[in-house]
């Protein structure tokens, strides 16, 4: 892939007759977005093309522990059926991870697993697209070391991870995916990671809005074509009219 300079993508992002040159630098320099099609293709490709350019690694902003909510919000979620309630009765003993796709070492991971690997801590904010935001602090693993156990292969370009709640999944590029803010969770402040938080596990991406930091996760695929999976829109959200990218 060829660099991009910023100010190519600036000059090009100028007036609206710009959006248009952006969606073809970005289709050029491999900065397209999977949901960029339609009215809003071009304003997804300039968002997202020039967060990467200019704050590819920024970090999301993280706080004090007195700034932790003391009644954090716990969005509802779709029935998790029986098998879930024989998992949690068990303790979650018998809950995988698995990773697979393209990785040199695809197989699974339990949260005792995941539990004994080097643990990040981080208060940062989950903020919902409806308005609603709180903070936390977040207890886990950094995506990047299970990425690195399972061996993950140079033409990986995305991670698309998949939840125990039937039909929601998503999907991010590398450059989240590898960030060390981008955790898989399996505490929340100080203890496990309450059943209504997204326990026993959930992917934590502060860098974006809440809806990409899916609950309940079971599955990590590593590909290179996000045209895959789904309707081929990046993941569940914009099949339901939300933006792939939500960075914030």
């Amino acid at each position: 892939m060829r660099k991009l300079s910023r100010r190519r993508l600036i000059g090009a992002g100028l007036g609206i007759s710009g959006l248009a040159a952006t969606a073809k630098l970005g289709a050029h320099y491999g900065l397209v977005p999977p949901d960029a099609h339609g009215l809003y293709g071009p304003g997804e490709t300039l968002t997202y093309a020039t967060q990467r350019l200019l704050a590819r690694h920024s970090p999301a902003r993280e706080f004090a522990r007195s700034q932790i909510s003391r009644e954090p919000f716990a969005n509802p979620t779709g029935p998790l059926g029986d098998g879930f309630g024989v998992l949690e009765a068990g303790g979650f003993k018998d809950w995988r991870l698995t990773v697979d796709g393209m990785v040199a070492h695809p197989g699974s991971f339990t949260v005792a697993d995941l539990r004994h690997m080097p643990a990040r801590s981080e208060i940062t904010a989950v903020q919902c697209e409806e308005g609603w935001n709180y903070i936390a602090e977040w207890i886990g693993v950094a995506l990047a070391h299970v990425l690195e156990e399972a061996g993950t292969l140079r033409q990986a370009r995305y991670v698309v991870y998949r939840s125990f709640e039937q039909g929601w999944w998503d999907s991010i590029d590398m450059a989240d995916a590898l960030h060390p803010q981008t955790i898989v969770t399996h505490g929340m402040n100080g203890g496990d990671l309450p059943v209504r938080f997204g326990g026993p596990i959930r992917l934590r991406v502060p860098r974006q809005l809440g809806y990409k930091s899916v609950k309940y996760i079971v599955r990590l695929t590593l590909t290179d074509d996000l045209k895959k999976f789904g309707k081929g829109l990046g993941s569940a959200a914009p099949e339901g009219g939300y933006a792939w990218y939500a960075g914030i």
